[in-house]
């Protein structure tokens, strides 16, 4: 990297450093943001070989209402802007919050830009993106960061610093960037509060994207470099299936489509998404959001974001009224071997079966990348149970996705999750009967990643069970917090796991927990 781009990453880094506290509500009640419309930051996303989404979203002085602006956007070669490259105008309109999507196109593949917005006297932070590579380039290398979980009262942001500084081309964020509850009224060891009520609205979920979003180390970490989103059942509600709420039941059914409309809007509005993604988004309502796509990488990696909330049948035997999907006994409940239900729902299990066809065509794809939201593997518990939130709870769906790999034999698969708050390093092995072991040959390599900030729920104790229960488990480690390093070569991945020491500390330093390397061609994680 040369020395001027690295330097700008260091002082981002550097920056979010020094904001050891942070406001518990700074969008509406720090003095410095209502004087700066661009207080939230300015983010990229979904890279291509000739164009990148930007993205900012204006804020208001408290009290006072903000009509439809439009902002001015700049690209250049430079973090001083004397090489222009690209620059135009965007609408930030009320009814979409005053977000701002820019899909800029005519850009250089493989190459790193800057980019601002300006609004009358005011001018945004400096963000730093890039452009993917050309479609038939095998490049050298691929740093991906991957991502989850950051509750805001449970730790600070420390993680996203700490990502910064390892220089990432890309991040992929793989749910729950939001938390729709309200503070507890105990809170004893908790980082920090805040004074939101629990999300239901679109002002609701506007303010707590606002909220995180205030965090000066999250938004180094969107200035940094390119992200890729998808989301999780917090952005709308807890454990939540499809058109179902978080209860399980079927409640005001009108009304949860309501919540899940706004809840999805906000999400599309303080993300940097394409226009492309708003499907269904008419009369005020956000009926449906296209969250599941492809990201190409040259020939060297081919992402496939995946959605698992939106197109679910609801947890299996799910009693209504409960306030989580928990866990059941396979012997007690037939609905969970049903071969109809699905996680991912027919049309996009579909659309990933073609993808991975594709990718192993005339050997065009290194590595088929699938991110997605939760732990993949099977996780048996000694007890017995096995809950039913994650692909656990939809084992015909996940038999039907390692069914699509084996016969198709991408050259290297590797599926990447998020949710459960703990690293999980897995052998994911061929479809058949107990697939957590035994003799069924390893098919693809699995690195499930911990929480930003959010707690595990659990202790090493319990964990350390589970994984003697399960052989196809080669690390869970739920204690600490973090995120995940992918380093990607047409010969190798090497995935490194990067824990805080103190997430309660805006400060903490951190370490690497543990690293564990793919060869080509041979599936399965080896410690390194």
């Amino acid at each position: 990297m040369p020395p001027k781009q690295r330097r700008l990453f260091l002082q981002r880094a550097a920056l979010a450093a020094a904001a050891t506290t942070l406001p518990r509500w700074a969008w509406v009640q720090t003095a410095h943001l209502a004087d700066d419309p661009f207080a939230l930051g300015v983010a990229s996303g979904d890279p291509t070989p000739d164009g990148v989404v930007l993205w900012t979203r204006l804020i208001a002085p408290p009290g006072q209402p903000l009509p439809e602006q439009t902002v001015h956007w700049e690209v250049a070669h430079d973090e001083g802007f004397q090489r222009l490259v690209q620059k135009g105008q965007a609408t930030a309109s009320p009814e979409r919050g005053h977000s701002v999507h820019v899909e800029v196109q005519g850009l250089e593949p493989a190459r790193w830009y800057h980019y601002r917005f300006l609004l009358g006297q005011a001018t945004s932070a400096t963000g730093r993106t890039r452009t993917a590579p050309a479609a038939d380039a095998l490049v050298a290398r691929l740093r991906v960061a991957f991502a989850s979980c950051q509750r805001w009262e449970h730790g600070h942001y420390a993680a996203w610093r700490h990502l910064c500084a390892d220089q990432p081309e890309l991040v992929l964020f793989l749910g729950d960037y939001i938390y729709e509850y309200a503070t507890p009224k105990n809170t004893d060891g908790l980082a920090r509060t805040h004074s939101l009520r629990h999300a239901t609205t679109l002002t609701d979920y506007r303010d707590r994207y606002a909220l995180h979003k205030s965090d000066p180390a999250l938004q180094a970490a969107h200035a940094a470099c390119p992200w890729a989103v998808t989301w999780d059942d917090h952005e709308v509600q807890n454990d939540y299936a499809g058109g179902r709420n978080g209860q399980g039941d079927e409640g005001d059914a009108r009304a949860f489509l309501v919540q899940r409309s706004a809840a999805w809007q906000a999400f599309y509005e303080n993300m940097p998404l394409r226009a492309s993604s708003l499907v269904d988004a008419q009369f005020g309502q956000f009926g449906q959001l296209q969250v599941y796509r492809r990201l190409r990488w040259g020939r060297l990696a081919q992402l496939h974001l995946l959605d698992d909330r939106q197109y679910r049948a609801l947890q299996a035997c799910r009693k209504p009224g409960a306030s989580n999907a928990g866990t059941v006994r396979p012997g007690d409940c037939a609905e969970l071997a049903n071969p109809a239900r699905s996680l991912l729902g027919p049309a996009q299990e579909q659309w990933l079966d073609t993808g991975l066809a594709a990718d192993a065509q005339s050997d065009r794809t290194r590595w088929s990348v699938l991110a997605q939201q939760t732990l993949f593997s099977p996780r048996h518990y000694p007890s017995g149970q096995v809950a039913t939130d994650g692909w656990d709870g939809y084992p015909a769906a996940r038999e039907r996705l390692l069914q699509s790999v084996q016969r198709h034999r991408p050259r290297n698969t590797v599926l990447l999750g998020g949710d459960i708050h703990q690293n999980y390093v897995c052998n994911v092995h061929a479809p058949g009967a107990g697939a957590s072991g035994g003799s069924l040959p390893v098919l693809a390599s699995e690195f499930c990643g911990t929480s930003i900030s959010s707690r595990s729920g659990t202790t090493q104790d319990k964990v350390d069970a589970i994984a003697r229960h399960n052989p196809h488990v080669l690390l869970a480690r739920c204690e600490q917090r973090g995120y995940g390093l992918a380093d990607i070569t047409p010969t190798r991945w090497t995935t490194t796991l990067r824990v805080l020491d103190n997430p309660m500390d805006a400060a903490s330093t951190a370490s690497t927990q543990a690293r564990f390397v793919v060869e080509d061609r041979k599936p399965g994680p080896v410690a390194a």
